[in-house]
Formats: structure tokens, C-alpha cells, sequence
């Protein structure tokens, strides 16, 4: 096994990602010399088929997959974990000698940011904003962690409906609406979720008005760059708990180390490399 480990990230807008310095800090503190590169399919003028295949040739161990392609790669590999397959998206991808593997992150990653931050408290009913990649795996992570009520909030019905469908086939008993209308659907809602890009560098405004926030308990925002999106601020003047997309970003990442290394790397070394400068 070569002394090098090459990693990437493919996705657009991904210029200001901080999974480079993630992943390559936690190279280091394994002991392992990782090179981390951000593959845009645009710029590379590529399909995901042909990426895949570029990046198998010049030796790469395993990718990481986001917006928007999570789901679309899920036809290049096997999912081994049924939970995952379930979800119909994936993040993470290890290159083996039985072809590539994938893996999400995101669900088992929201999940562990989740407990650190709120404990062994319940959701209580969801209002979810996008129905995409992340937000499924956010909303089957939301199932382990005793959702019994959840509103999907999605510009596209049909998209929505059908995680709605799945969610539901996943847990008989679960309450789930779908609507186009943010204040519809935050109604009532003590959990109040963003799985759009919206608030992300690049993507301006907020998902939901601060005044529809009134009456919920908690916020988890996916997007972590910028770290304070305009969903959080208002959250926070409205004394809302909050849950980051950097606790998102943080527990996925090293998630996704361990598949990538075979072994996990030390929590509380990582989280400190990645504060320092």
C-alpha cells in the first residue's frame, strides 16, 4: 500500500469546502500522507462515469460526494449497509478491489451531531426545508432519533412525496406531510431544518423568515460555509438551541476518515487541528 492516500471531493461551488483540511489533518494525525483534491464536474468536462474512472486510474482510495450529485452516483457502486441503500444517496465513496463502495456519512453523522449537541432529547415534530441528498439522510437519521411527525418543505412535490413514501415504508407509524409553503409546513414545529443550499456562499437569503420561527425549540442548518448562515442568526436572536452544519461537517468527516483509513482517528485531536488557525 503506497504511503499516500488520494482523496476528493466532487461537487460544484465547492470552492470554499473545508474537506480538504479536514481530510488532510487527519492524514497527519494518523500518521498517513493525504492529498485531498476538489473535482468539479463542469470544469472537468466529465461525466460521473468518466470521473470514476479517471480518478480508479491515477489511484485514488475514496471520494466524498456533494451537492448535486449524491444521488446520482448511487448507480456506480454498492451500497453494502441496507440503511443506506434505503436513503437513495450517498456521500461517501471507498475504492476497493471489488469496485467502489458507498457509504453516507451524512446519516450517520447528523445523528452524532445531534446527540453532542442535544443530548437524548427527542425531535418532536420537523419541519424539513429540501428534500435532496442530505435531507434524506437527514430525515432517516431523524427516524433513529424518534421522529414521529415530520412536514417536508420542497419546491418539488414529486420529489418530495417520494422520500415521504420512503420514510414512511421505513417507519410504519410515522407522520409525514409534504407542502411547497415554508410557513405551512413550520407550523407547530419544534425542529426546524435546512437541507437547501440556500445561505450557502454563493447562494444568498434564508430558507424561512425569522418571524415563522416563533414557537419551535431547535434548528439544524446543513450549510457550514459560511459557519453563521442567516437561518442560524435568526434562530439564535429567537433563543432557539442550534445545531450547525459545521457539527455536520465535523462528525461526517470523520465518519468518512475511518472508511477512507480503515481505522479511526482520534475525536478531540481532529476537532483541535481543525480549530487552530
Amino acid at each position: 500500500m503506497s504511503d499516500l492516500l488520494k482523496l476528493g471531493l466532487i461537487g460544484d461551488n465547492i470552492a470554499a469546502s473545508s474537506a480538504p483540511r479536514l481530510h488532510e489533518l487527519a492524514g497527519r494525525i494518523m500518521g498517513r500522507e493525504t492529498r485531498y483534491l476538489r473535482l468539479v464536474p463542469k470544469e472537468m468536462e466529465l461525466s460521473m462515469p468518466g470521473i470514476f474512472e479517471k480518478v480508479r486510474a491515477e489511484g485514488y482510495g475514496g471520494l466524498n460526494i456533494t451537492y448535486p450529485y449524491k444521488e446520482k452516483v448511487t448507480a456506480l457502486l454498492e451500497v453494502p449497509d441496507p440503511r443506506v441503500a434505503r436513503i437513495g444517496a450517498v456521500n461517501t465513496v471507498a475504492f476497493t478491489p471489488d469496485g467502489p463502495k458507498g457509504y453516507n456519512t451524512d446519516f450517520t453523522g447528523f445523528i452524532a451531531g445531534f446527540r453532542n449537541a442535544f443530548g437524548e432529547r427527542a425531535p418532536g415534530p420537523v419541519c424539513m426545508i429540501g428534500a435532496g441528498g442530505v435531507g434524506k439522510a437527514v430525515a432517516f437519521g431523524l427516524i433513529d432519533l424518534g421522529l414521529t411527525r415530520l412536514t417536508l418543505v420542497e419546491r418539488d412535490l414529486p420529489k418530495a412525496e417520494a422520500l415521504a413514501t420512503a420514510l414512511r415504508a421505513a417507519a410504519p407509524g410515522l407522520e409525514v406531510h409534504v407542502t411547497g409553503n415554508a410557513a405551512e409546513g413550520s407550523a407547530g414545529a419544534s425542529g426546524l431544518v435546512n437541507c437547501t443550499p440556500v445561505g450557502m456562499v454563493g447562494y444568498g437569503g434564508t430558507p424561512l423568515e425569522r418571524p415563522l420561527m416563533k414557537g419551535a425549540d431547535w434548528v439544524f442548518d446543513a450549510v457550514y460555509t459560511p459557519l453563521v448562515t442567516p437561518f442560524l442568526a435568526d434562530a439564535e436572536a429567537e433563543g432557539l438551541a442550534i445545531l450547525s452544519g459545521y457539527e455536520l461537517f465535523f462528525y461526517q468527516g470523520l465518519h468518512a476518515v475511518e472508511i477512507f483509513h480503515g481505522r479511526p482517528v482520534d475525536e478531540a485531536a481532529l476537532r483541535a487541528a481543525l480549530k487552530e488557525g
